[in-house]
């Protein structure tokens, strides 16, 4: 289910980025991985100590700023990033919850979760004329390099923490609380 979720929610954000046509990544003036290594690092504290709360709460301010600029920034990926980690993290989280469980305590959906992120990313995407094949490298990035710091960081006793992915237990999980 998460990983469905995750796929069409990116796909979304995909199709508007392949309808521009840009070239986001195409001269990197920065370097992307070492970017989104960082990126985990901070988003990784800032749960810790703020919780999920203070990660939406810094997102919020993070895409006000960043995309006021005039090009795509290493500033909106880092952003975006740190969105798209927490937003997969917090998805998986509400979709363990019961339906109703949801519905009494006003917790949103993993769908609206996703929802929110596909939305935003397609509206960065757009705006800054990201290509399609940039968006998808962006992803790549961020799972093979950003999720693993993230994960270890949000969850040290872990002992090898993976990226949400192709996760049957999780789609059994969504099932049986649906």
């Amino acid at each position: 289910m998460i990983r469905r979720l995750r796929e069409s929610r990116f796909a979304l954000a995909l199709f508007a980025a392949v309808a521009s046509c840009g070239t986001a990544f195409a001269a990197p003036s920065w370097d992307h991985i070492a970017n989104v290594k960082d990126a985990a690092n901070r988003l990784g504290q800032l749960h810790r100590h703020e919780g999920s709360k203070g990660v939406l709460k810094f997102l919020d301010a993070c895409y006000r700023t960043h995309m006021l600029a005039s090009t795509y920034t290493a500033g909106l990926e880092a952003c975006m990033a740190q969105d798209y980690m927490h937003t997969q993290i917090l998805a998986q989280v509400y979709a363990r919850l019961p339906a109703d469980e949801r519905a009494k305590t006003g917790a949103p959906s993993p769908e609206l979760i996703a929802d929110g992120m596909g939305k935003r990313f397609l509206v960065a995407f757009s705006q800054y004329n990201v290509s399609g094949a940039d968006a998808e490298t962006f992803k790549k990035l961020v799972d093979t390099h950003g999720f693993p710091i993230f994960l270890k960081a949000v969850f040290p006793k872990s002992p090898n923490p993976k990226a949400p992915k192709d996760d049957a237990a999780g789609d059994d999980a969504q099932k049986k609380n649906n």
